[in-house]
């Protein structure tokens, strides 16, 4: 199971083995061992302009899934691109009154939730599902437990 990680980040730096990691533990937790997964850390900026760009939402969000085995690929093994905006994670964490890396944790499962084909947009009874299947990978996983990024700074680990 590889895991392509790409950070794109100018305050934070992010523990690319521990991320990497948990990474590889959400695909085992939802039944997806030796699926490819590509996850992207960027901030408001670059998820503002996927989203517009992918979505027809000029705003920015927490997390974007591009799912490839919809597309027509030859890659079987691709299951997709996930992008997670760290500044609404930081935000969100905060309001929640939870840790930032249970905020990515639980951001990465929600992304690859969707890569999986779950969808908590299309119904109230869809919505549960997922929300069902999150919290049971986010139960079986200690991802919130691990360092994932940290302050470039001040060296100060979040």
């Amino acid at each position: 199971m590889a895991v392509i990680l790409r950070v794109r980040l100018r305050q934070l730096s992010a523990r690319q083995d521990s991320l990497v990691r948990a990474a590889q533990a959400v695909l085992r937790a939802v039944g997806e061992p030796g699926a490819e997964l590509s996850l992207e850390l960027v901030g408001d900026g670059r998820m503002r302009r996927l989203n517009r760009e992918y979505r027809g939402n000029n705003r920015t969000t927490d997390v974007l899934a591009f799912a490839m085995r919809e597309a027509r690929s030859p890659c079987r093994r691709l299951l997709g691109d996930v992008v997670i905006s760290v500044p609404a994670a930081m935000r969100q964490a905060k309001e929640a009154g939870r840790s930032l890396n249970e905020e990515l944790a639980s951001l990465l499962v929600h992304g690859v939730l969707h890569l999986c084909g779950y969808d908590h947009e299309k119904n109230k009874r869809e919505a549960l599902r997922m929300k069902r299947r999150e919290t049971a990978v986010l139960r079986s996983l200690n991802v919130a437990l691990c360092r994932l990024v940290r302050r470039r700074r001040s060296g100060r680990r979040l």
